[in-house]
């Protein structure tokens, strides 16, 4: 009897592991797949319709960019990998394909013109600078998290995209518009 309630009691305990392990896994894969969340959209969708008023007070519509390749950035003043990225992107990417059927079209995401403006002198940008005030471009994209990247192709479609800054993921976003340039 006392060996049998040893078995029984050994199957009850590994059937808690079991349990446990199958959840903790669930768990994982579960994040896993949260990997790009905040993600409205994704690689292979069109690019979402959307016209943006222009820091020099033009406006910017994304359906007449057709025939060219186009790198969405949604950016902000307050963010510090925003701050690094714009601080590279003249050398670069604007520099460097500025040859090439290609646009770079920076939006920052809820900094009102007084504050781009501050921005931009203090910084020393003097590329052209989308506004989305109200998020109205950016909740087309995405719900979280900044800066964002968007390679859209000559055919308005989403071929790459990308979420914070490092020196790797810009080289990385270069050599995909470099591809699309070819």
């Amino acid at each position: 009897m006392c060996e049998s309630n040893l078995i029984a009691n050994f199957y009850t305990n590994m059937k808690k592991i079991l349990l446990s392990a199958v959840l903790l896994l669930s768990v994982f894969v579960l994040r896993a797949q949260q990997k790009d969340e905040g993600n409205v959209v994704k690689v292979g969708d069109m690019v979402p319709d959307f016209k943006v008023q222009m820091f020099d007070g033009k406006e910017v519509n994304v359906a007449d960019l057709r025939g060219k390749v186009v790198l969405v950035n949604f950016w902000a003043t307050w963010c510090p990998s925003c701050i690094q990225e714009l601080a590279v992107v003249q050398k670069e990417i604007i520099d460097k394909f500025k040859d090439k059927e290609f646009v770079f079209l920076p939006i920052s995401r809820e900094d009102p013109y007084e504050k781009i403006a501050a921005f931009r002198k203090d910084r020393g940008h003097n590329f052209p600078m989308g506004m989305d005030p109200n998020r109205k471009i950016y909740s087309k994209f995405a719900t979280v998290t900044i800066p964002r990247n968007y390679v859209v192709n000559k055919e308005g479609k989403i071929v790459y995209m990308e979420k914070g800054y490092t020196k790797e993921l810009l080289n990385e976003m270069v050599r995909e518009i470099e591809k699309l340039l070819q």
